[in-house]
């Protein structure tokens, strides 16, 4: 049976949430420079203006067809938050990234065969209340999700811009300043259910 999130066919006008990790769970990013290897793919199908390879070859743009809302890089798997503008600018923009990025990592790391567990998975985002959502569960997977340099979250917090990413249609659903309210008011709830968690395990010991 196919995996539940296995989309093969995508629709336009659509937000969805993208996500892969490592095969057999493994690390896919070892250090921070294969993190801004993974970010540069993006940036180069996604910028403002299509990018050249050194012999002067424009490599596939997508800036018009898909917009890259929110993202976060963790070691063994990552999260894309993105809305689709054709129904295959999903795929045309993972089959680029993964290849690339796989091919970059086994040449550096001697390794040969595959990197992702899989196929990505896409899951189609139905409500601005779920798109809000997702948003804030992506940011917040980091433990010390403030500080972490690989995440988008600087982008809402602080306001960066870059044109490879765009984070105004959800900023657009809060009032200035709300968005980090709206953060940090979740931090602390899944802080209290863990310590909660934490004290029935402990006490099932006793």
């Amino acid at each position: 049976m196919p995996s539940r999130n296995r989309v093969k066919i995508y629709s336009p006008d659509s937000y969805y949430h993208i996500y892969n990790r490592g095969v057999n769970k493994r690390k896919i990013f070892l250090d921070d420079d294969d993190c801004r290897v993974f970010l540069n793919l993006l940036k180069r199908y996604l910028d403002t203006a299509p990018i050249k390879d050194k012999k002067g070859r424009e490599y596939e743009w997508l800036h018009e067809q898909l917009q890259l809302l929110a993202y976060c890089l963790m070691p063994n798997h990552f999260h894309l938050l993105v809305y689709q503008k054709s129904p295959d600018a999903i795929t045309r923009l993972m089959k680029g990234v993964s290849t690339s990025y796989t091919i970059y990592f086994n040449k550096k790391n001697k390794r040969v065969g595959p990197l992702f567990q899989d196929i990505f998975k896409a899951s189609q985002i139905s409500s601005d209340e779920y798109l809000q959502h997702i948003s804030r569960y992506l940011h917040l997977n980091p433990i010390d999700y403030k500080n972490w340099p690989f995440s988008s979250l600087d982008y809402y917090l602080r306001r960066k811009h870059a044109g490879w990413i765009d984070p105004a249609p959800i900023l657009g659903m809060f009032d200035r300043g709300e968005y980090d309210k709206f953060v940090a008011d979740y931090e602390a709830h899944k802080r209290v259910l863990d310590d909660i968690k934490e004290e029935l395990a402990n006490a099932s010991e006793l």
